[in-house]
């Protein structure tokens, strides 16, 4: 599996979806499918970058307070739209996250990887979630041209979560998915060294350094709890296609057509 990593520094965890296979051994096409992490920090040459790569929409899922605290940049000529994926207002790690549950992350070193496992179930159950992965699949479908840009706050988790559905529209194996997803360890490593210092720094126990670890650490686990909630709740993918998103055969011919080669 190659992975078309962005050549741009100031944005975590910046690639393009284009080269996997898909539908009937067509390509997904690049400068269409750009998932990242934060934009908040990007630089004006990394704007540039973007801008002359094709950007003409970005969707943050990032909750109200994400977006409000660390604004998306106002790109020329860059429709912007936020939808947020999960109706709580917040990411694991941040924070204020970090405030009201720092006795927990000290006391139980597993506690951490417990609240992603939920939190990807939710995502998967909350009518909420759902309704936001169906708007975002909507403006996929009304972008003809041009390229999308999707981002949480460390393109790992809420844009993973997405990733996982567009890919599986665009008929890539659950394999490459998986692997897409996970890729995210090896572009957030110094990201978490740096985190992992500064919480050693300020003399953070073990268990809470490990579970800060986790939080910003994709996981075979996480993807395991998306595809088995939906197996065991909903009786299997395209099931909660038809059922769960309303996922049509004409939203999925359009997706292809417009995102294959």
């Amino acid at each position: 599996m190659k992975v078309n990593v962005l050549p741009i520094n100031t944005v975590l965890n910046p690639r393009d979806l284009g080269g996997y296979y898909g539908w009937n051994n067509r390509k997904v096409k690049s400068h269409r499918l750009l998932r990242t992490g934060s934009i908040n920090q990007i630089s004006i040459e990394d704007e540039h970058f973007l801008q002359d790569y094709g950007l003409c929409k970005i969707i943050d899922l990032r909750s109200r307070t994400e977006s409000i605290e660390c604004p998306d940049p106002k790109i020329s000529g860059v429709e912007y739209f936020l939808i947020p994926l999960s109706d709580e207002d917040g990411t694991l790690g941040g924070k204020d996250d970090l405030n009201d549950s720092s006795v927990i992350y000290n006391e139980d070193q597993y506690v951490g990887f417990k609240m992603m496992c939920e939190h990807y179930r939710d995502h998967v159950i909350k009518k909420h979630d759902r309704a936001a992965v169906r708007q975002i699949l909507d403006i996929l479908a009304n972008t003809e041209k041009g390229t999308v840009l999707y981002h949480c706050s460390e393109g790992k988790d809420r844009t993973g979560f997405v990733t996982l559905f567009i890919l599986y529209l665009l008929g890539v194996d659950l394999e490459t998915i998986r692997q897409d997803y996970l890729y995210s360890n090896y572009m957030l490593n110094d990201y978490r060294a740096i985190r992992d210092k500064k919480f050693q720094e300020d003399d953070k126990s073990l268990t809470f350094r490990a579970n800060m670890r986790i939080l910003s650490s994709a996981s075979d686990s996480f993807f395991d709890t998306v595809l088995i909630t939906i197996e065991n709740k909903f009786g299997g993918i395209e099931k909660y296609f038809k059922e769960q998103l309303g996922i049509t055969p004409t939203l999925r011919d359009r997706l292809r057509k417009l995102y294959l080669k």
